[in-house]
């Protein structure tokens, strides 16, 4: 099943796609699609709830997130492009939950910010508590799957002192949706392309066959430094493609429109805006 949340933001109700790719409305049966709903909304007969008319504007796919993990360097072409060798076990940094924004809203540019880049990734969402976990634990625990825009700004991220996270958490720097997919619908979640195109151009064009920790791996690595508890989002990493890793870098500036998406998991785009406070 793919699970939407749809409405302004902040006020975004819980939906579902029905078998002719029309919104239907899940709101009489939970306040919104996150880590512990799913399960019940996974139940329904979707046919029978209301159509959502129009077109309405859809939030991130999962509300009240713990926590928003990211693994680093996953792709070994990616670790190559980095000028880095690939790391011997997943690579663990946070991005802050304010970052989380709809697929399609616009991606605000920081003050001071110079090098604003772009990574698609494939991102796991946590359906039950998890600590401990062999590889089959952690994969029932797992509630679906869904596209994330990870953007990074480098100057932040890497030329300062500290941290990646600096450089992951400003406002609008975490787009996640469209849907949230459950494993059922995804299929092969280790052979899914994905790609990220700017202004037209493809820069990014993967697939999850090439990371060097899977999913469920990654999930059950986690849970040994960490509970893990419905709605946490972890964020599998970037195939190579990644404005810092061309020749000269390409960075983004307002105005650069980016449009990205994952075989099964739907597809997002996101205008680049000034700050504007």
């Amino acid at each position: 099943m793919r699970f939407v949340n749809f409405g302004p933001p902040g006020r975004e109700k819980p939906g579902a796609l029905d078998a002719d790719e029309r919104i239907r409305d899940l709101s009489a049966l939970a306040d919104c699609v996150d880590g512990r709903s799913v399960a019940t909304l996974a139940n329904a007969r979707i046919e029978d709830y209301p159509l959502v008319e129009g077109a309405p504007r859809l939030g991130p796919c999962v509300k009240n997130i713990g926590k928003f993990i990211c693994i680093g360097l996953n792709y070994a072409d990616h670790a190559a492009e980095s000028g880095l060798p690939p790391p011997a076990e997943p690579v663990v940094f946070f991005k802050a939950t304010s970052a989380v924004c709809g697929p399609n809203d616009n991606v605000i540019k920081p003050r001071g910010s110079t090098k604003l880049d772009w990574e698609v990734e494939l991102a796991v969402v946590i359906g039950r508590e998890l600590r401990y976990a062999g590889p089959d634990e952690a994969r029932r625990a797992i509630a679906g799957y869904c596209v994330c825009n990870d953007i990074s700004e480098r100057h932040f991220q890497l030329e300062g002192t500290g941290q990646w996270v600096k450089g992951k958490s400003a406002d609008t720097f975490g787009p996640l949706g469209p849907w949230l997919v459950t494993p059922d619908t995804v299929g092969d979640v280790n052979n899914l392309s994905l790609w990220l195109s700017v202004n037209g151009h493809r820069y990014q064009d993967g697939n999850t066959k090439t990371m060097l920790f899977d999913p469920v791996f990654i999930v059950a690595y986690l849970s040994k430094f960490m509970s893990l508890q419905p709605g946490d989002v972890i964020s599998t990493g970037t195939p190579p493609g990644v404005g810092l890793g061309q020749k000269p870098p390409v960075y983004l500036n307002v105005g650069d429109v980016m449009e990205l998406g994952i075989d099964g998991l739907g597809a997002q785009r996101q205008n680049v805006v000034a700050c504007g406070d």
